[in-house]
């Protein structure tokens, strides 16, 4: 039994305009100044009160939570006007029905509400293809070893067993909390350099590269 536990924004799809977008209103809807876009990037997969947070550490409590919900609620306008682009990253569904085909288990740790990450992988008619879905709506952000332990357990797996596959530190240290084999992709929101120093075993460059490390991590 293998399981290979992916990130969803930066990893599985490119999300970033749409985070980008919303928390610029989202703030903006507070009557605060917007964040840089990438400075909003870097923050891609903590929950969002932590991400929040991060971009506003002077902010107080009242207001973190107002812009939480202004976040949510123009995300979820967005997404049911139709406008969302949320893309997978070239190879990366053919690379899914592979792993699934032999035989790998599949899930997924983010920092996305349960209601998005569902809408995300069903508009992208993959989300059969997994057997755990672990989200921010359920467990302290990453990198908390919460939600990577929680789809060990759902999956029937020991940390043996499993591998962490995200584009942040968050990601990696998450793993290295859970003492969980961790690696990157080049193509999200966070450096390689970032990765490596954060827990990562290595960094796949491609997605037919990422295919290969797998297959090395747990052969």
């Amino acid at each position: 039994m293998k399981l290979a536990v992916f990130d969803c924004d930066g990893t599985l799809v490119d999300g970033q305009a749409d985070v980008c977008w919303a928390m610029e209103r989202a703030f903006t809807r507070a009557a605060l100044p917007a964040p840089d876009a990438a400075a909003v990037r870097r923050i891609v997969g903590l929950s969002l009160p932590a991400a929040v947070r991060a971009l506003a550490p002077d902010l107080a409590e009242e207001r973190i939570a107002a812009v939480t919900e202004f976040y949510r609620s123009s995300f979820r306008a967005r997404r049911e006007e139709g406008l969302l682009d949320e893309p997978l990253y070239d190879g990366i569904a053919e690379l899914l029905t592979g792993l699934h085909d032999a035989g790998w288990q599949l899930a997924v740790a983010t920092g996305k509400s349960d209601r998005g990450l569902a809408a995300c992988l069903a508009s992208h008619g993959i989300a059969d293809l997994f057997v755990s879905l672990q989200t921010a709506d359920r467990h302290p952000s990453k990198p908390h070893p919460a939600m990577l332990e929680a789809a060990m357990f759902e999956a029937g797996v020991d940390r043996s067993q499993a591998v962490m596959i995200g584009d942040t530190s968050f990601d990696m240290l998450m793993a290295r909390s859970a003492r969980v084999t961790a690696i990157g992709v080049s193509w999200g929101y966070h450096t390689p350099h970032e990765l490596l120093a954060s827990g990562a075993v290595q960094v796949a460059t491609s997605v037919a590269m990422l295919a290969q490390s797998l297959e090395e991590a747990l052969p």
